[in-house]
């Protein structure tokens, strides 16, 4: 039987095939001041000042973090982005970054900007699902309350309502349109409610295979024993499960809450536990393939091996259907495009919106690259690397 070469993230020349030598001095610019705690969190407060002060900052923001990080301020922005990651056979997910004010209108505009990145994916080549945050679409309050077991009042229950609706018309768009959609995950205490509404929609649009994709945050310690509960709901339903793996993105604000309001914490006790039940969940998932299908959005090179060698194991072609690997724009470039070399199904998250709106996605991916664990050293040193190879090159010549 034939085996597939094994994949290394260490090559270089093919993760930054795609950037120029300009492009990584930008790319060292950025990640100097990412590995740098102060720097960046000065850098926060500055920029929002700049914005509230209107200083002309966008076209600064736009030739570095935005730029890097963002695929543009509009759709139609994002489009050459999608083809430049298309070059290299990696797909692309429009993810609109922009947060809502709150309100009804604020709730419709994400909703119908929603469908048009559903549109967009249906009638692209290089853009494979689509996105959204069930908080752009109502008030996370109400959901609270409902995981609460708070009683609503009619205006609240009439908020809800409209909720669910905007909900089931963007997960009705991408069946029609034959889109894949994710759920993102969010904060525990309106999880519950997020994930009810997400099985619904899966019963209803995951007949034929897996269109709505739930989000699993891996740093929570139910979160493994969850998964293996909505697997049972699927077989018995006889629905396809769309899983979209990641170890979590609120890991000091659901701490901080458990201490205020005095419950456990559901983050796992150690990093290593959260890694553990990742790469348990990966298993499970390649385990259960014949009901399950996977999205692992995983910076962690481990993680994307063993996922590669699971595949391996059950005899799965690289580019099977059931199976992607996705990572986020401006980021582990070196693992995007050593995969997708490899035949292996990829995809970059690309945030877009309008500068000023999408800084609180930006200063979030800032204060997570210093604070997760050697991240930005990780993307520093091979930017480092590289450049040094390509003087090297250079001077031999």
């Amino acid at each position: 039987m034939k085996t597939e070469p094994k994949i290394s993230f260490d090559d270089l020349q093919v993760a930054f095939e795609s950037k120029t030598d300009a492009d990584l001095r930008k790319m060292y610019a950025i990640f100097a001041t990412m590995n740098n705690q102060t720097a960046v969190k000065l850098g926060i407060k500055m920029t929002n000042l700049a914005f509230k002060l209107k200083f002309p900052v966008k076209g600064l923001m736009k030739a570095t973090m935005f730029g890097h990080f963002c695929g543009g301020e509009t759709i139609e922005d994002c489009h050459g982005t999608a083809l430049d990651l298309g070059k290299y056979n990696i797909g692309s997910i429009l993810d609109y970054s922009v947060e809502g004010e709150g309100d009804e209108q604020s709730y419709e505009s994400t909703k119908i900007e929603i469908l048009k990145t559903i549109e967009k994916a249906a009638n692209s080549m290089h853009i494979d699902f689509a996105v959204f945050k069930v908080t752009g679409l109502g008030d996370f309050d109400i959901m609270t309350k409902i995981q609460d077991k708070e009683p609503l009042t009619e205006e609240e229950q009439a908020s809800f309502d409209r909720l669910r609706g905007r909900f089931d018309e963007l997960c009705k768009a991408a069946h029609d349109a034959k889109v894949r959609i994710l759920v993102d995950a969010e904060e525990s205490w309106f999880q519950d409610v997020i994930d009810d509404m997400v099985y619904e929609a899966m019963e209803k649009y995951n007949k034929e295979t897996a269109i709505v994709y739930n989000t699993y945050q891996m740093y929570r310690h139910d979160m493994l024993q969850r998964l293996k509960g909505a697997h049972l709901d699927a077989v018995a339903k006889q629905y396809y499960l769309g899983v979209k793996l990641v170890r979590g993105a609120y890991m000091e604000k659901e701490r901080q809450r458990a201490l205020d309001m005095g419950y456990e914490s559901p983050i796992q006790p150690t990093k290593e536990a959260a890694d553990k039940d990742y790469n348990d969940a990966l298993q499970f998932c390649i385990n259960n393939k014949q009901r399950v299908f996977l999205v692992s959005g995983s910076h962690n090179e481990l993680s994307n091996i063993m996922l590669t060698e699971l595949m391996s194991l059950h005899g799965l072609k690289p580019n099977d259907e059931r199976i992607y690997f996705a990572q986020l724009f401006g980021m582990s470039d070196n693992i995007s495009y050593n995969l997708a070399k490899g035949g292996y199904n990829v995809m970059k998250y690309v945030p877009y919106g309008p500068v000023e709106s999408v800084m609180p996605y930006l200063a979030r991916r800032a204060e997570e690259n210093t604070s997760i664990s050697g991240q930005s050293s990780r993307e520093f040193d091979l930017i480092k690397k590289e450049i040094a190879r390509r003087r090297a090159i250079k001077n031999n010549k």
